[in-house]
């Protein structure tokens, strides 16, 4: 509604950068959305909602468990919660309280301890755990991964994520393997992963997604796993979950959404490429531009648009660009990981075609702009 962007004075966006947390995620498709408005408009009893959605979902995915939690962030933190209360109701109440002689670190791979816009360790730590890391920057072996586990383990964290290292890392199937062998849970954090089955079906005990990424559903969030320890984090609605709790229109939108997701055809890499072919031949056209196809580092089935530039020919730098970019109205984003070393990416999945022919637009714009400055 361009009424809502005059009323407050905000600018239109062009999100090619992805699913990003930043830019309000996604947008639910209009049958989640009335489900939303069904939720909000109604009343339930909480616990009830809780318990009879999270069965649904369990159904749906062929899992033991599962709960709505406000957002992936929140899923590790009430999972980190879960495995270090195990249930016990004075350190339920009592979490950060006072000191408890209890299992309190969380060994997770070097290479994984990563910002995803706020610290992994930050969530470990609000879930009361204390982050252990295991091998190198560029390196996580199953070998490296027991090493690190002592009897004060309480369990394993795994994040399956593009910001993560990706080389010379031990798998989520290896890493359950390393936590049964030593009788601890594994916590994987998928927020942003496609399959929803594939990491319980690994082994791994607790798997948390995003229900706003690749579900595209409301800002929510989803835990699945052993029936026990789901149970454990919904226990924590009475700790520290009590201050990241979900609604009853995100649970309810979460779980419609689960439903058309799994239902539905996912658009493909070779869709995305195909869509953006007409795209990256454009920007082949600039002169200082190079693109091409590329694919996701994490192993997702997901095309982009890589650009390189050469600032001398196109004009500024790729920093400057996606300033630039920010800065317009529309405000385009794009992919910057790699800004500084002279390339970005477009992320096709939210932006239409007419949407690519203004972000071409604004490209040229740029390159004549910044030629005239010269």
């Amino acid at each position: 509604m361009s009424s809502i962007l005059e009323k407050y004075h905000l600018k239109q966006v062009i999100n090619a950068s992805g699913r990003m947390t930043a830019l309000g995620v996604s947008t639910p498709q209009p049958e989640v959305e009335q489900t939303v408005c069904f939720g909000m408009n109604n009343y339930f009893e909480m616990s009830d909602l809780v318990n009879k959605t999270g069965q649904y979902i369990a159904r749906l995915l062929q899992v033991e468990n599962a709960v709505v939690v406000s957002c992936a962030s929140a899923g590790i933190a009430q999972s980190v919660a879960a495995v270090i209360v195990r249930g016990n109701p004075y350190l339920l109440e009592h979490l950060h309280a006072k000191t408890h002689s209890i299992a309190t670190d969380i060994v997770i791979p070097k290479g994984h301890n990563v910002n995803y816009g706020a610290p992994v360790g930050s969530m470990v730590n609000l879930g009361g755990g204390n982050l252990i890391e295991a091998g190198w920057a560029n390196e996580c072996s199953a070998e490296q991964l027991a090493a690190a586990i002592t009897p004060n383990t309480a369990a394993i964290l795994y994040i399956k994520s593009h910001h993560c290292v990706q080389k010379s890392m031990l798998t989520v199937a290896q890493a359950a393997k390393v936590a049964q062998d030593h009788q601890l849970p594994l916590i994987v954090d998928a927020a942003a992963e496609e399959d929803l089955q594939l990491y319980y079906q690994q082994g791994a005990d607790l798997v948390i997604y995003s229900g706003a990424k690749a579900i595209e559903g409301p800002t929510s969030g989803l835990v699945i796993g052993k029936h026990q320890y789901v149970e454990w984090v919904k226990q924590q609605s009475a700790g520290i979950g009590r201050a990241m709790k979900v609604g009853k229109e995100g649970i309810l939108g979460l779980t419609h959404a689960i439903e058309l997701y799994l239902s539905r055809q996912p658009e493909t890499g070779q869709q995305m490429v195909d869509k953006m072919t007409p795209f990256i031949e454009g920007l082949n056209r600039i002169e200082g531009i190079s693109a091409r196809v590329v694919w996701d580092s994490a192993g997702r089935d997901i095309a982009r648009a890589e650009v390189s530039f050469d600032a001398k020919q196109f004009g500024i730098s790729a920093n400057e660009a996606v300033t630039r970019l920010q800065n317009g109205n529309p405000a385009i984003y794009c992919r910057a990981y790699k800004s500084n070393e002279g390339s970005v990416e477009f992320d096709v999945r939210s932006v239409s075609s007419h949407q690519l022919e203004l972000i071409l637009s604004a490209m040229n714009q740029l390159n004549q702009e910044s030629l005239e400055c010269l």
